[in-house]
């Protein structure tokens, strides 16, 4: 068989290994969907009436109906962000375990067992956003998109949850415990706070505005919002998509390179 029919075919074991392990231990995807969910009831119960008021100068705006409209966007990306914190942490566990060790023993492309991290936690990514999703349509988000639009929606996630799971590889190689790979993927949930996410960048002062403005996850949201809602995108599209393929190329090539150097225990 050819190199490429290898990597393939190693490629399918290691995402069997991962999924197996996501259906023998559910709690962590429980915990990965459980705190979206929790951010979207705190900030549509509790603060939506409030904030959903200021949408609008004057403060008439359309209270929680309206908030959890333009907060939607916001939750379903830090859905893909927490998700990929389960990737760093396995990555991690791996490289602490000592499986690792054997993988480098037995005749497998050494790229499998990192592909096999990144489509198990892309399939976990999914299931976690139709999760996330659907409450959302049951707390009150009503998307006006369409077909196309929803087509288009769940592209750029996918896109964006690669680029996120890379990173986070990375992160977990990086790591010299399960404990550091799990804290420093927190930086990916926190971003969409400092972005569009949950409020107007125009009501942040102007140090925080410009960094909410050119951040990544900026262009992201407005995006989704912008496909969800039929607001307009302009150059967002173009933007989001430009920083999640460099985030991915970029982070495979730093997850590779730890990989391939980096001692196991």
């Amino acid at each position: 068989m050819t190199t490429a029919t290898l990597a393939y075919q190693d490629s399918k074991t290691m995402l069997r290994r991962s999924i197996r392990h996501i259906v023998r231990y559910p709690s962590m995807t429980v915990m990965l969907v459980g705190m979206p969910v929790v951010f979207l009831l705190l900030f549509v119960y509790v603060l939506g009436g409030t904030l959903g008021n200021g949408l609008t100068p004057g403060g008439g705006g359309g209270g929680r109906a309206e908030y959890v409209n333009y907060v939607a966007p916001a939750i379903i990306l830090m859905t893909v962000a927490a998700a990929a914190q389960g990737t760093a942490i396995s990555v991690a566990t791996d490289m602490t375990a000592g499986i690792i060790a054997r993988f480098r023993t037995m005749a497998i492309t050494r790229t499998s067992v990192l592909t096999g991290h990144v489509l198990g936690s892309l399939l976990q990514t999914i299931v976690s956003l139709v999760v996330v999703i659907a409450v959302a349509v049951a707390v009150g988000f009503r998307p006006s998109a369409g077909v196309v639009e929803w087509v288009a929606t769940f592209a750029l996630l996918i896109v964006v949850s690669i680029a996120m799971i890379w990173l986070s590889v990375a992160f977990g190689l990086v790591s010299k415990s399960v404990e550091t790979a799990s804290n420093l993927p927190m930086v990916l949930i926190l971003l969409p706070f400092l972005g569009s996410g949950f409020v107007p960048t125009e009501s942040m002062p102007t140090v925080l505005r410009w960094f909410a403005e050119y951040q990544p996850f900026t262009p992201i949201i407005e995006t989704l919002r912008g496909l969800l809602l039929g607001e307009a995108i302009g150059n967002n599209a173009i933007l989001a998509v430009a920083w999640c393929v460099a985030i991915t190329f970029l982070s495979y090539l730093w997850a590779r390179s730890l990989f391939n150097r980096r001692p196991v225990r």
